[in-house]
């Protein structure tokens, strides 16, 4: 069942929002907020959320920042009547960008692809890689994977409820993981969709651990990377 949360410290567009989305997904359950604090309590319950920029109190932007240092990756919809806060709304992976007043029609076609991305976040979650070291076997899912890091003959998967290490090579499990997977530098593989910035040198996860980007793998790491986040369903301003 699709979780939806709308926040905003004006009732009238809560209503309208909402009626608006039981209007497509008659079946979706929606909680509403009317203002950051209460709806960070909650956050990780909903498939996606929208997020006024300008509320009393801690604005929106600063609201999903929280969200995504907690690792939650919640669709994120924000709304302004503002324009230019896209930009800020760019920095922290929102889905989407809707203008006040809300057009019925540009919402729809959002809220539509918005679901088509939570289906396809929750197929690739099913997808999991098999490892086995001496002491035991551990099925992970890929999803759950921030990077992998090269320790002579070992791989140390680094995953977000700990590190798992075992014999093999890291040419061998790039293949396994596919191409939501980079590998930035010759002893690390990083998840694309755990990147929360980047710059020359590094790259920067939600969780802020900080990873080496090889100055060869660069301008390679930009387009791939770049081409994933069109592929997520993220815009471009």
């Amino acid at each position: 069942m699709l979780s939806v949360a709308v926040c905003d410290d004006e009732i009238i567009i809560t209503e309208q929002i909402s009626e608006l989305a039981k209007t497509h997904y008659p079946d979706c359950v929606i909680f509403c907020y009317t203002s950051g604090e209460m709806l960070l309590a909650e956050a990780m319950r909903f498939d996606i959320i929208f997020l006024d920029i300008r509320m009393n109190g801690m604005d929106g932007i600063e609201t999903a920042k929280k969200i995504r240092e907690k690792g939650f990756d919640n669709i994120i919809i924000f709304v302004s009547g503002i324009k230019e806060y896209v930009f800020s709304a760019f920095d922290v992976k929102a889905f989407n960008f809707l203008l006040k007043p809300i057009d019925s029609e540009k919402f729809a076609g959002v809220l539509g692809r918005a679901v088509s991305e939570l289906n396809r976040k929750h197929s690739e979650d099913k997808s999991c890689i098999f490892i086995k070291n001496r002491k035991k076997s551990v099925t992970l899912r890929k999803n759950d994977i921030l990077y992998l890091e090269n320790e002579m003959r070992k791989i140390a998967v680094h995953t977000q409820s700990g590190v798992i290490s075992f014999y093999s090579t890291m040419s061998k499990i790039e293949e396994q993981l596919g191409d939501d997977f980079f590998r930035c530098h010759r002893g690390y593989l990083v998840n694309m969709a755990y990147i929360a910035e980047y710059d020359s040198l590094n790259i920067y996860l939600v969780n802020g651990e900080k990873i080496y980007l090889s100055k060869e793998k660069y301008a390679d790491f930009v387009k791939r990377y770049m081409r994933y986040l069109r592929g997520k369903g993220a815009f471009y301003v």
